[in-house]
């Protein structure tokens, strides 16, 4: 055993022992880290978010085949389609300011469950199963398939909080309208989805869901991690604030292109009325939605809210990878 300057260093018969592996560097860790970056993601984001959602329930056909319409001053009347600017200022002049954040306790509960998931379960992968060339690059299919599959389990598994998420947000403009509340809190609305449908009924809309998320993770987690070494590999960048902020406008713009469609659904499926048996009034199943969607409304209503989705997803990407990137530096261990 040799010592010096406060430092030891364990010789045995084969080597020297290598020094204990770093805390940030183990799984948990990363599991904490990825959840606190995506909850302030999410605050900073989620007005966006909320707005996207009525932009995609906009223009729907209820049961009776009419158009979602509106309550206001005792007139029935057909509520206009309203871009993002308006629904934005609508939704604060008809509703307060902060219904804008309606909805962002079981959007912060899904990320406690799907953004640790997700990551954990993506490093894992790609570090023991993905092929590493001489380069250090990574094949692109490997990584597409490695993104898809985590995106879709930890979805799987954070469904119950997306689905109540989707119901407290449509819940200020079913009280404009003159309809009763469903729920008054997260909780609530667990209690009641339960009570109604079992398990089953807490992961209705689950597969437009998790087809969703498999493939916003392809655009996030994927283009993400092959942008960033690309332009690290080629471009010869260093491991920088900048590098991590181009490489997070790359992966906002790609998962709402990929994700918007699905995105629709999802919300369609998830804020249709349900029978005793937790069955949808509106749609039978994803693909039922999807068609009656495009019938009724055109092809163009699937990217019903791309514009804040966009929006919503470009700095909702720059604010987690810069925020996951800068604290891992901060613990002295190696980037993403």
């Amino acid at each position: 055993m040799v010592a010096g300057s406060g430092h030891r260093m364990v010789v045995a018969q084969r080597g020297v022992i290598p020094p204990p592996k770093h805390y940030a560097d183990a799984a948990w860790f990363k599991y904490i880290l990825s959840c606190c970056a995506a909850t302030t993601a999410e605050m900073v984001t989620y007005p966006l978010d909320l707005t996207k959602t009525r932009l995609q329930i906009q223009g729907e056909k209820g049961l009776n085949g009419q158009r979602t319409v509106s309550l206001a001053q005792d007139k029935l009347s057909y509520m206009p389609y309203r871009g993002l600017a308006r629904t934005g200022v609508g939704i604060v002049q008809e509703e307060g300011l902060l219904k804008l954040w309606q909805g962002v306790t079981p959007a912060v509960y899904r990320h406690l469950i799907y953004s640790g998931t997700r990551m954990v379960l993506y490093e894992k992968v790609r570090d023991h199963l993905f092929t590493t060339r001489a380069d250090g690059t990574r094949p692109v299919w490997q990584a597409i398939v490695g993104g898809i599959l985590v995106g879709g389990v930890a979805q799987f598994l954070a469904s119950p909080a997306d689905l109540i998420k989707v119901q407290m947000q449509m819940e200020g403009r079913r009280r404009f309208e003159g309809k009763p509340p469903r729920i008054h809190s997260a909780s609530e609305a667990f209690i009641k989805i339960y009570g109604a449908g079992g398990l089953r009924g807490l992961w209705k809309g689950c597969m437009p869901n998790v087809y969703r998320s498999a493939f916003v993770n392809l655009g996030d987690l994927t283009t993400y991690d092959s942008v960033k070494r690309y332009f690290m590999g080629t471009w010869r960048l260093s491991d920088s604030y900048w590098t991590h902020a181009l490489s997070s406008a790359c992966s906002g713009l790609v998962s709402a292109v990929l994700g918007c469609p699905a995105d629709v659904v999802k919300a369609r499926i998830m804020n249709q009325p349900t029978n005793g048996k937790a069955r949808g009034l509106l749609y039978k199943n994803s693909l039922d939605c999807l068609v009656k969607t495009v019938h009724n409304e055109g092809f163009w209503a699937l990217y019903k809210g791309f514009i804040p989705c966009w929006l919503r997803m470009g700095p909702w990407s720059l604010t987690f990878w810069l925020t996951y990137e800068q604290i891992r530096n901060l613990c002295g261990t190696s980037a993403f």
